[in-house]
């Protein structure tokens, strides 16, 4: 989302009543566009996500998408400013507008600096760290886990405070699994939504009696983290050579040696990447840990990377 601005217009919208001037495409998923659009009633630059809603339960899972957008008010969340649902002949398409960052994503600047053979300061992991757990505290507090939580789904905002996005694999912190076809029902689900390389061991093989809690986000927040440190997730390159990350991942992680972290984060990080979800620290816990290692007080959010 990091794009320079070119006036390309192909005509505008209107959302909620206000109009909106295309102005470039930003990306494109299997089922969804994201397009950079100008209000014309403020001149401020948004994020117009458009999803392509087949059948009936994808305009649910559309709906579902707005719906976890509008239970927070976080500044590590990103918000929605506006939702509608279009027809576009015999298919429909869910429009979510969202605020623009013209930083791009946490992976883009992970990507930048490695670029110049750099990598971000244990300072700067810190108080990222710090503004991702929030987020992710204030939607697990809610019942709610992300599912996603990867570099690509953390904006980074002008001052680079980390914003979670893609709310879309959202789903209740706690599933409680009652058989093996419930299980498999999960497993397949989070086949789709939930990317490889920073899923969860335990979303890999779901057992057929067991509880799925929110600790499937201390995983791949322990994969991010470690992106952070290395410049790319610990799964990344097992998944790019073709070989089996589901193993993988059953095997602890060795932590590269690295004079650029202290062992107090080599252990913060060790404690996410445990197989057992029962043994991997809450994200209050986490919370806790991470101010305490705070270069500065932990109300001056003041990242600049």
């Amino acid at each position: 989302m990091g794009h320079a601005l070119c006036i390309c217009s192909r005509g505008t919208v209107i959302i909620d009543n206000k109009r909106y001037l295309f102005i470039q495409k930003l990306g494109e998923g299997g089922f969804s566009y994201v397009d950079l659009v100008e209000g014309l009633h403020d001149g401020h630059f948004y994020a117009l996500k458009r999803i392509l809603c087949h059948e009936q339960q994808d305009r649910e899972e559309a709906q579902r998408e707005a719906d976890m957008h509008r239970l927070f008010h976080h500044p590590n969340i990103l918000r929605l400013v506006a939702y509608c649902m279009r027809e576009r002949g015999s298919k429909h398409e869910a429009w979510l507008l969202l605020p623009f960052f013209k930083r791009g994503t946490l992976w883009n600047e992970i990507e930048r600096l490695k670029d110049k053979g750099n990598f971000l300061t244990e300072d700067q992991i810190l108080l990222l760290l710090l503004g991702i757990c929030r987020g992710l505290e204030a939607i697990h507090a809610k019942g709610y886990a992300h599912r996603d939580l990867k570099p690509t789904n953390i904006l980074l905002g002008d001052e680079g405070q980390p914003v979670l996005m893609d709310l879309g694999s959202m789903n209740q912190a706690r599933i409680h699994v009652e058989g093996s076809r419930q299980a498999l029902a999960l497993q397949d689900w989070a086949a789709q939504r939930c990317t490889i390389s920073y899923r969860a061991p335990e979303l890999f093989s779901v057992q057929s009696h067991c509880v799925i809690d929110e600790q499937t986000d201390v995983w791949s927040l322990g994969c991010v983290l470690y992106a952070m440190m290395f410049g790319e997730g610990p799964y990344d390159m097992v998944f790019q050579k073709g070989d089996s990350v589901a193993l993988a991942v059953q095997n602890q992680l060795s932590i590269p040696q690295s004079s650029r972290h202290s062992s107090a984060l080599r252990q913060l990080l060790a404690s996410m990447m445990t197989v057992d979800p029962q043994q991997r620290p809450h994200v209050p816990v986490l919370l806790s840990q991470v101010e305490a290692l705070q270069p500065i007080p932990p109300g001056q959010d003041t990242t600049q990377i």
